[in-house]
């Protein structure tokens, strides 16, 4: 599934939940491995998934997708809810590698685009997507805290 030498591109399991957390956890986002397995469990069907790129057995980096089906189309949208590299495998194509993977599942769907939110303060994140021609200037996600 990727073009990386010894990288093989794999929907996530129970066992990778401790690492997938650790990720996380370095990437400003604290979480205990339970809540990743509960999380990943809710991320098994048709509409959501989670995806590792695992190098030996060891997980260098993950993305979670979500299909959207639009009201004012008759069309879906893949959103990309979460990608993490690990800092030390970060320039080495494992995130494009991921994002090309939530591209070719959204082109077997037929989905309209892949979008994806990288807030101002993660620059490498927005630059990473916008080398792969995501348009930055298409801001209008607005959101209000409950």
């Amino acid at each position: 599934m990727t073009d990386l030498p010894g990288i093989v591109l794999r929907r996530a399991e129970p066992t990778d939940a401790a690492r997938i957390a650790t990720l996380f956890t370095d990437e400003g986002y604290p979480v205990a491995p339970s809540a990743v397995e509960a999380r990943l469990a809710r991320f098994r069907d048709d509409a959501s998934q989670v995806i590792v790129a695992d190098a030996a057995g060891t997980v260098l980096g993950f993305l979670a997708i979500h299909v959207i089906p639009r009201f004012e189309h008759d069309d879906v949208v893949v959103r990309i809810l979460a990608l993490v590299v690990d800092a030390g495998a970060r320039e080495r194509g494992v995130g494009r590698a991921l994002i090309a993977e939530a591209e070719r599942v959204a082109g077997e769907l037929g989905a309209a685009f892949v979008e994806v939110t990288a807030g101002h303060h993660r620059p490498d994140a927005r630059r990473l997507h916008e080398s792969l021609g995501y348009d930055s200037a298409l801001t209008a996600y607005l959101r209000k805290r409950l």
